[in-house]
């Protein structure tokens, strides 16, 4: 008998192989999702209800859009920042479980707060007029609260440790790790500080470059094994 338990057979390698490539360009499909999400977001961040509804009302191309950019990222982001958690849980592995406890329950809250933007969308469409969409968004907002908490400080601080993590465990080189390092406070002073949506659109654009740079990490070595 000359076959051993657990040989790899050419099936096995060929089935890692497309796993490997899934996964890699899984990566960066979620925050690029968010960053032309931000970029196109019919209002800011810091305007009040009514300010929001005028502007959705306004443009409801970008609403929609923003909508169907969010369901793609609610599927994308988790299963990205476990794929780079399992990059950096050897080298980093407090760094890594930090940042997933943080980042899995932020981003699964993102579902959450999309129902805002539904909002936005949906009751011009059903022929509310714009108090009264005002009047429901506003009467829907405090149940969204937690989810916000949730969310804003999983995202931030955990895409920060999860970056650090990135950087001491050396899996990418060292750009790509201070890409995710500083792609969410770019975010936050593009969000709330100087609401700007092309800079927003930068700050996530950098971390969804710093996880397509993990994705070839972990293509590398099946690179060199070709």
């Amino acid at each position: 008998m000359t076959a051993t338990v657990g040989a790899r057979t050419p099936e096995s390698t060929t089935s890692g192989r497309w796993s490997s490539w899934g996964i890699a360009l899984l990566l960066p499909v979620g925050p690029a999702a968010v960053a032309v999400l931000r970029y196109v977001l019919p209002y800011d961040t810091v305007d009040d209800s009514s300010t929001m509804v005028r502007k959705a009302i306004a443009e409801p191309g970008r609403a929609s859009l923003v909508l169907w950019l969010g369901f793609v990222a609610v599927l994308t982001l988790v299963p990205a920042v476990y794929a780079v958690g399992r990059m950096t849980r050897s080298r980093a592995p407090q760094l890594t479980a930090a940042a997933m406890l943080l980042l899995i329950p932020g981003y699964l809250a993102l579902g959450w707060l999309a129902a805002g933007d539904q909002v936005l969308w949906l009751g011009p469409k059903a022929g509310l007029a714009a108090d009264q969409v005002t009047r429901l968004y506003d009467a829907a907002h405090p149940t969204t609260e937690i989810a916000e908490v949730v969310f804003v400080l999983g995202h931030v601080v955990g895409t920060i440790l999860l970056g650090i993590a990135l950087w001491r465990s050396q899996v990418v080189a060292r750009w790509a790790a201070v890409a995710v390092i500083v792609s969410q406070p770019i975010h936050i002073v593009a969000a709330v500080v100087v609401p700007n949506h092309t800079l927003d659109l930068v700050g996530w654009g950098l971390q969804a470059v710093g996880f397509a740079a993990v994705g070839w990490a972990i293509l590398r070595p099946r690179a060199r094994s070709v």
